[in-house]
């Protein structure tokens, strides 16, 4: 197996692996009851869900690692940006998990009526985290790789198209949810979704099943950050 064939499987299957954090719609339904903290009830679910989540999160890092030795010879700078977003997605789903796992403690803790304002708060900042996290990001990191893919010609090209549709649709959507029009879990904010969803599975499945397409900047030859170039400042003082 060849390095970028490695490199495809591994970048695909991490694509893959963050699907995983589907269920947690349903498991965190519970935490988001104003009476929660004192109600009764299992908090098995909200773990489980914290855990699927930091899968989501280092799987997140890990397709950005993955592809940017191969993703940066097309243009580097936007792929330190696909980097940088990708790390930083992971950041608010870590941050919105200890919101989520704070409020189990204060539960555990038997903290009581007075701590149901202090549960509200920490639930309406994951909400938040989740909406520029795991919503508006995501549509970042579609225009940024998307345009990396796009140009390499590294996967068909109707893949990153997907993205290009579906970062606009998913930017309205958060507008819409962040000024009251229509709530996070309506069908309409679904639909927004869709697409990108749609698209980060594609790629994943392509790269895992197919790989990359042949492309100049596969060959060993194509310009890399990482090797002095013949007009470079380090080869002129050889």
């Amino acid at each position: 197996m060849s390095r970028h064939r490695k490199t495809s499987l591994a970048a695909g299957a991490l694509y893959l692996l963050t699907f995983v954090s589907i269920p947690t719609l349903a498991l965190y339904r519970p935490v988001h009851d104003p009476k929660f903290i004192v109600g009764p009830g299992p908090d098995t679910g909200v773990f489980f869900g914290g855990i699927l989540e930091v899968i989501v999160a280092l799987a997140c890092i890990g397709t950005a690692v993955a592809l940017y030795p191969v993703v940066k010879r097309q243009n580097e700078g936007v792929a330190l940006g696909f980097v940088g977003t990708r790390v930083l997605e992971a950041g608010t789903i870590f941050a919105g998990v200890a919101c989520l796992l704070s409020v189990v403690t204060l539960r555990q803790a038997g903290a009581g009526a007075d701590a149901l304002v202090t549960g509200h708060a920490l639930v309406a900042m994951y909400d938040r985290m989740f909406l520029v996290g795991q919503s508006f990001l995501p549509a970042v990191n579609a225009l940024l790789l998307g345009s990396l893919l796009y140009q390499s010609r590294l996967v068909p090209r109707v893949l990153p198209m997907l993205g290009f549709i579906g970062a606009p649709l998913l930017v309205a959507s958060d507008i819409a949810v962040l000024f009251g029009v229509i709530g996070m879990s309506t069908a309409p904010a679904a639909i927004a979704a869709l697409p990108i969803a749609l698209w980060e599975f594609s790629l994943g499945v392509w790269l895992v099943v197919k790989g990359f397409k042949p492309s100049p900047i596969l060959s060993s030859g194509a310009p890399d950050a990482g090797v002095n170039r013949p007009n470079s400042p380090a080869a002129a003082e050889r």
